[in-house]
Formats: C-alpha cells, sequence, structure tokens
C-alpha cells in the first residue's frame, strides 16, 4: 500500500459524499415506481433535497468518524450508511407510500427501514465504494496490527 489510513479515508469519504444524493434519490424513484408507476414532481424534488442532506449530514459523520485514531473508531462507513435510510425513507413516508413487508430479521435489526433501503454493503450505495471500502479497510487493519502486534521475544 502505498498511501496512508488518511489518504484512504479521505478517498473513502469523498466517494460516498459523492455518491449519498444519487443513492438518496435511486432509493425513492425505485420505490414509488413500484408503488405508483411514477414519480410525482414533487416527490423528486423531496428526494433530491433529502439527497443532499445525506450528502451533507452523513458525509459530515463518516469524515467525523474515518478522521478519529484507528483505535477511537467505535462505528463503521456501512453503519453510518445504513442510518442514511432514513433520508429516503422520509421522502417516502411523506408522499403516503405504505411500508413493505420485510423480514423478520430486518424488521428487528432495522426497525424504521420501512422500505428495505438500508444497504448491505457499500456496494449497495455505489458499486464505486467497493475498492475504496476494501482498501480503507485493509489499510485500517494494516495499521492495527502494526500497533498492537505483541512484540518480538
Amino acid at each position: 500500500m502505498a498511501g496512508s489510513i488518511e489518504d484512504y479515508a479521505g478517498a473513502l469519504t469523498a466517494a460516498i459524499e459523492a455518491a449519498l444524493p444519487g443513492w438518496v434519490t435511486g432509493c425513492v424513484e425505485r420505490v414509488m415506481r413500484a408503488w405508483a408507476g411514477e414519480v410525482p414532481p414533487e416527490v423528486g424534488r423531496a428526494a433530491e433535497e433529502a439527497g443532499q442532506t445525506a450528502r451533507t449530514e452523513t458525509g459530515a459523520a463518516i469524515r467525523t468518524l474515518l478522521a478519529a485514531d484507528i483505535d477511537e473508531q467505535r462505528s463503521t462507513p456501512l453503519t453510518l450508511l445504513r442510518l442514511a435510510a432514513r433520508y429516503p425513507t422520509q421522502v417516502l413516508r411523506d408522499a403516503g407510500v405504505p411500508p413493505i413487508e420485510r423480514d423478520p430479521f430486518k424488521e428487528r435489526a432495522f426497525p424504521d427501514d420501512d422500505y428495505d433501503l438500508a444497504p448491505a454493503s457499500l456496494a449497495d450505495v455505489s458499486p464505486a465504494l467497493t475498492d475504496l471500502g476494501i482498501t480503507w479497510g485493509a489499510a485500517k487493519a494494516f495499521e492495527h496490527k502494526r500497533r498492537h502486534r505483541p512484540p518480538n521475544p
């Protein structure tokens, strides 16, 4: 690995921030089309606004997380992205879309995710996040091992 953990964290954060607005609008459009056959213009505008809010708020949370020392990170970018499902969920609720029937495990794990939008992986938000997430995770693991391996006798 040629870069630092900070470089990889910065690249991952920037890519997540870039992907969030499209992910939010895509979630809203997919569910609206399945439910109503179309996306009314006002719902499309609300989705775009929610996407920008997700970029700002979730992006800041991820930036804060990944800027912290690795030994202080108590969450993951994916966990924070799962919480971001609240943005498209609220748009869909406001549009009057009824909740969908979900798997019992998902209902327990993500009780506020009425439309089964919480991503299972970074790739669910954007395929472009896959390699960045793997690279960041490997760099974090390498640094953790370097710091915490037992001394050689």
